[in-house]
């Protein structure tokens, strides 16, 4: 158990650590990964995860993209905020500060689960919003009924705690709780894969800021305001997905009109990490579609 990662120790052994490097924005240090030439493509990993979830889609990628992947704010090894910045708006704000601080300007965004309300909040935000988005495995729509009210309260009290995250921690040391927690979400990871989240979860910042952002988080804002965006989405769903209900992939389209879902059968909430040359393959058929037509509109 340990209060933070350290990259020092950690980066041996960290997927693609040769494109790491150390940022300064919005009053954090980042660590994030850049590699190749071409259009911007923005990586969002989700609640709990970090860069290493993109592992095997990143590479792949800068072959197509100039790709650009962030641990988020208090996950991993980007510095812990102040925790009521760990809400969408905030992380949002910080997302900005990063990109105008590498002078990127991203013409497609991908997230996933809660990195695709990110990547939408960005669209609406941005003073030049991205091309088209991806969602894989998205938690866009709010959780309803009493799960809808009772979880963001029990995570703020949970943050209350400081003995959570280092409860949690303690538990990461034991492989099968954390093979326990992947399985829940409906994904199968193999022992590399789960041993990334060990890391993570043994970390108490890494922790606590997960439960931080879990409680500060709220879509409903996101939901009135994405009614506008115009852009092409594509929704990746992972059909044993147990952590966001497959079937919300169609209330999304309900809200906007220009989405396409594409179904995987055999992957759960984890499909990148599961399946990641089918989701590369995805990524990249959409984005030069959409770059064709933009080029069409442009002539």
């Amino acid at each position: 158990m340990s209060s933070s990662l350290q990259w020092e120790s950690e980066r041996r052994d960290w997927p693609n650590e040769q494109f790491s490097r150390f940022v300064d924005a919005g009053g954090l240090r980042w660590h994030v990964q850049v590699a190749g030439t071409g259009p911007v493509l923005l990586l969002l990993h989700g609640t709990g995860a970090s860069t290493h979830s993109w592992r095997d889609l990143f590479i792949p990628l800068s072959k197509h993209f100039t790709v650009v992947a962030p641990d988020l704010p208090g996950h991993a090894f980007t510095e812990v905020p102040a925790h009521e910045r760990l809400s969408l708006p905030g992380m949002t704000l910080a997302i900005l500060a990063l990109l105008t601080r590498l002078e990127l300007s991203p013409q497609f965004i991908a997230g996933h689960s809660a990195g695709a309300a990110i990547a939408l909040r960005l669209a609406l935000d941005s003073k030049k919003p991205p091309q088209a988005v991806i969602g894989i495995n998205a938690a866009i729509m709010p959780f309803g009924g009493l799960t809808g009210k009772v979880f963001p309260v029990m995570a703020r009290l949970l943050t209350l705690n400081p003995f959570v995250p280092r409860f949690f921690a303690w538990r990461a040391e034991d492989p099968q709780s954390v093979a326990r927690l992947i399985d829940g979400t409906g994904s199968k990871l193999d022992s590399k894969g789960l041993g990334y989240y060990r890391k993570l979860f043994a970390s108490r910042s890494h922790v606590a800021s997960t439960l931080a952002m879990m409680a500060n988080w709220s879509l409903h804002q996101l939901i009135r305001d994405m009614k506008v965006l115009s852009m092409p989405v594509l929704l990746v769903v992972g059909e044993k997905d147990k952590a966001v209900p497959p079937e919300d992939a169609q209330k999304v389209c309900r809200i906007l009109p220009q989405t396409k879902v594409i179904k995987l059968f055999k992957t759960g909430h984890l499909s990148h990490e599961e399946s990641p040359e089918t989701v590369v393959a995805a990524m990249v058929s959409f984005f030069n579609q959409d770059n064709q037509q933009q080029r069409k509109r442009i002539a």
